[in-house]
């Protein structure tokens, strides 16, 4: 066995299998693996594995005609909910060589629309976009220039996209099933954006979970907000109080506008669960240390982002062919901000 100093080169490697350079190229090359004699590819792979060798992402990209590199852009920066899906999607990028950038898109459509041309100007190999809206406008450009894109945590509404999201529809379904199974019956919904899908899904599964109930859920017990965040979600929280009082539960289509359900509720001198119940949506950290802790619906986000980036990178290899949507199951977190009604008996 060689013994090499600093990082090992494909030409250390090559000796240690004692192989031609250009041989031990192909063998790494999974592209080029296929030419190699067995014998000879383990034998490689062995010494690769022996000195520690991974290829260089530069060299690697030369050789390709790639940048090695992919753009995510995302919607809001702040939001918590975001840091698991880019986490998941690094995890899976770093493993083949490439380098992540971020890009924050927290001024509306026409700011995402700018951040995505940025990072194709930058020849990204491919895009992850948490950006999309329902009519799927900011794809126009990435795939008119032919570049790769994967939708994360939202989709279009003609589908035609590969989108790894959440089951919006399953998620809302189970906070509607807890509160009824609590004795709710007078629950309302404050709702996300109807032009993101996000916003739009979870409200048709609210109004189906309710229906199926056999509850009532006419659009006067639905308040859209204008973006998720907590101002917002205590504006849509106090219009939906103010015209039904009598509520006894409010399911929010995340969890920033549910803590804008907190700040609601308290503002009528009520208290969260004990007198209003409230189920947020993502389960993003710390909610069990507010008070009381939030019921959440828990989106595997992390598996979200690593699923995203693995689909792009067969893409980019041109062994994915798929432009459907996968959903990933949610479940449900029951915490304090979830209580039997007070008129239950």
């Amino acid at each position: 066995m060689g013994i090499v100093s600093g990082r090992p080169t494909l030409k250390d490697v090559a000796r240690e299998a004692g192989v031609h350079v250009s041989t031990a190229s192909r063998a790494l090359n999974p592209a080029t693996q296929s030419v190699v004699n067995p014998e000879t590819l383990k034998r490689v792979v062995e010494a690769a594995e022996r000195l520690g060798y991974r290829p260089h992402p530069l060299a690697r990209g030369l050789r390709t005609n790639q940048t090695m590199s992919i753009g995510m852009v995302i919607p809001d920066v702040e939001n918590p909910l975001f840091g698991p899906i880019v986490a998941g999607a690094e995890s899976v990028l770093v493993e083949e060589g490439y380098s992540l950038l971020i890009g924050n898109a927290d001024r509306g459509i026409e700011h995402a629309e700018a951040v995505i041309q940025d990072m194709i100007e930058r020849h990204v190999d491919g895009l992850v976009l948490a950006t999309a809206t329902r009519d799927d406008g900011q794809l126009a450009a990435a795939t008119s220039q032919g570049v790769p894109v994967v939708l994360v945590n939202r989709t279009t509404d003609r589908g035609d996209v590969p989108a790894i999201i959440g089951d919006d529809h399953a998620g809302i379904t189970l906070a509607v099933d807890h509160l009824v199974s609590l004795g709710h019956r007078r629950i309302g919904h404050v709702a996300g954006p109807s032009w993101v899908s996000t916003g739009h899904d979870r409200r048709q599964g609210f109004v189906a979970a309710m229906e199926r109930h056999g509850l009532y859920a006419g659009p006067d017990v639905i308040e859209e907000a204008e973006w998720y965040q907590v101002e917002p979600g205590a504006a849509a929280a106090s219009a939906l109080l103010e015209r039904h009082p009598d509520t006894t539960a409010i399911v929010a289509a995340n969890d920033l506008l549910a803590l804008g359900c907190y700040r609601a509720i308290r503002s009528l001198g009520k208290e969260v669960g004990s007198d209003i119940s409230v189920t947020g949506y993502n389960d993003i950290p710390l909610l069990d240390l507010m008070q009381p802790p939030m019921t959440a619906v828990r989106v595997p986000h992390r598996q979200m982002g690593a699923e995203a980036a693995a689909t792009l990178l067969a893409m980019i290899a041109g062994t994915e062919h798929t432009r459907g949507t996968k959903r990933l199951t949610p479940t449900l977190v029951v915490r304090g901000s979830t209580a039997p009604p007070r008129t239950a008996s």
